[in-house]
């Protein structure tokens, strides 16, 4: 049923569009504001004239435990575009040793995968992965090196490059609970919670416009070039959207949830204390065919890349934590990324063409004194609530944070809708 009053979604990002399907799938009457020409954010596709092909502005992993991130595929129908193994399995490769392996998890919570050799971590012992359990019981103020030991094979094998990549922070310096929250949600989960997925036909096919087509679909709109330039405030309520050539006055049943990144959002709300401090990801594209047998992901260890993904018409390689190389001159960057790929997936001849995507702000810190800037969705603004992967989540800047962000800034808009209502 319709409810009375029209909820403004300023941001089409992936906790924006989050937020923007739950409420109209609730019969909330809803216009998503995009400041860009495109929607998704940092989660979406283009066509790239370089390659000559659509790409991903990034690679972006889920696992089959993201449940905020599963319902919210079914529900705009294309939880099938996300395709990986049938079980929880992480290949790797040491390129300073040569060694592969590939990590096989147990299915259960019972994790009889550290006492088989050929499932663990290679050099590893059983005991060793007991390292991982004080995660789960770190105080906010810790980093991870004050938690766990950062050392030694197993850390170098599996916990420094999965940590990085889901803090996409130096794991030594970054918040143990932060790393706790994944870890208890993911390998403390058994491995049903584990298995990974990827949207192997594009990130917007999977996430955006499906979701933009629903939301159409039950009467909302969403505008492009709509850039926020300030909000207007009255009586502890926002008053007023202005974009610049056009000024929207709310009305007394209207929302707003405010999905945009932390700087923006910390200009525009008075006395907003936001992330402030930020750390890059490089991805690399190439267009080569993956070879037969190349694992959909790789872990690389001892290397520039950290994870190689194989699509169908390119090979693609993440970087986390990556302001180290943010100035690195991109043919030169380009052939060292390149060169290990070459090496891992072991493709002879000159690098194909390529395209390299540097976000320099690609998600907040997760730091100890960074994780507790992050505020709640609820504001001092009675119709006014925050949405996105840097507010409290309880996660680091992931698509599941995203996600959940968004399902809990429509739950609370449609808890003070409903209060108005009595």
């Amino acid at each position: 049923m319709s409810r009375s009053g029209q909820i403004h979604v300023i941001g089409a990002g992936l906790a924006g569009l989050a937020a923007a399907v739950r409420l109209a799938a609730g019969g909330q009457r809803v216009i998503i504001h995009e400041a860009a020409n495109q929607a998704g954010g940092r989660c979406r596709s283009y066509h790239d004239g370089t390659l000559g092909m659509a790409i991903d502005n990034g690679n972006h992993l889920v696992l089959s435990g993201n449940r905020a991130t599963l319902d919210y595929l079914e529900v705009i129908g294309t939880r099938d575009r996300l395709v990986g193994p049938d079980a929880p399995e992480f290949a790797f490769v040491d390129l300073a040793t040569g060694e592969r392996w590939t990590l096989r998890l147990s299915e259960g919570l019972i994790p009889w995968w550290i006492f088989d050799a050929k499932r663990r971590v290679p050099g590893t012992k059983p005991l060793d992965y007991l390292s991982g359990a004080r995660l789960l019981w770190a105080g906010a103020d810790k980093t991870i090196a004050q938690t766990m030991h950062c050392g030694g094979t197993l850390y170098r094998r599996l916990w420094q490059p999965v940590l990085l990549a889901a803090l996409n922070t130096d794991p030594a310096e970054a918040s143990a609970r932060l790393a706790g929250a994944v870890v208890r949600e993911t390998l403390a989960a058994g491995g049903r919670a584990c298995r990974p997925l990827i949207a192997y036909d594009g990130l917007t096919e999977a996430f955006i416009d499906p979701a933009l087509r629903f939301v159409e679909g039950k009467a909302g709109a969403i505008r492009y070039g709509a850039r926020l330039r300030a909000l207007g405030f009255a009586e502890q309520r926002a008053e007023s959207l202005d974009f610049g050539e056009q000024v929207e006055q709310l009305g007394a049943d209207d929302a707003v949830v405010l999905a945009v990144p932390p700087w923006i959002a910390a200009g525009l709300v008075p006395d907003l204390t936001t992330p402030s401090e930020f750390r890059a990801i490089v991805n690399a594209h190439f267009a080569v065919a993956p070879p037969a047998g190349l694992p959909p992901m790789i872990g690389v260890i001892n290397g520039t890349v950290e994870w190689i993904f194989a699509f169908r018409d390119r090979v693609s390689t993440t970087i986390s934590g990556a302001d180290r190389l943010l100035d690195a001159p991109r043919e030169e960057l380009a052939q060292t990324i390149w060169q290990e790929v070459a090496k891992v997936a072991g493709i002879s001849g000159a690098m194909p063409r390529w395209q390299l995507i540097k976000e320099r702000r690609a998600t907040f810190a997760a730091l100890p004194d960074e994780n507790r800037k992050r505020p709640g969705a609820a504001t001092s603004y009675a119709n006014m609530v925050l949405a996105g992967d840097w507010t409290a989540t309880g996660l680091p800047g992931t698509i599941e944070g995203a996600i959940r962000s968004g399902n809990r800034a429509a739950d609370l808009v449609r808890d003070q809708l409903d209060q108005r209502d009595r």
